[in-house]
């Protein structure tokens, strides 16, 4: 999706989600201003950064920029049955948001490697009541 990010996760013994989202979050805004920074080719820059400094006046934490929300919504996945149903509504995002008619269009979704086609990333396919 252009705004959000879904992500099915979970954390090894002895490791906390909050860190991993924490990490993860801290990783990709870097990244990302980093490439916004010197990517000659962005021609974005300039609106993209006015828009995360805006932001980052609203948080204390940021001293720059401000990527991510500090908000998560995360569900609980108790279930096999559970972990099916939030498969299938990430998939189905993008085709409810009307940017494709197949979920496994959407190049960025992993929608496409349940269908047998590789996308962007390496992913564990669940064995769910899909």
């Amino acid at each position: 999706m252009s705004n959000h990010l879904h992500l099915i996760i979970s954390a090894k013994e002895g490791y906390e989600l909050s860190g991993i989202i924490r990490d993860f979050k801290a990783f990709t805004a870097k990244s990302i201003i980093n490439e916004l920074l010197t990517n000659p080719k962005e021609s974005r820059q300039e609106w993209i950064l006015r828009l995360l400094k805006y932001f980052a006046k609203y948080n204390s934490n940021n001293a720059l920029y401000q990527v991510w929300k500090r908000d998560n919504y995360p569900v609980d996945l108790v279930s096999n049955l559970w972990i099916g149903r939030r498969i299938n509504y990430v998939h189905q995002n993008p085709v409810k948001a009307g940017i494709v008619d197949q979920a496994e269009d959407y190049i960025y979704s992993s929608a496409r490697d349940y269908k047998g086609i590789k996308g962007f990333l390496d992913i564990n396919i669940l064995e769910t009541h899909l």
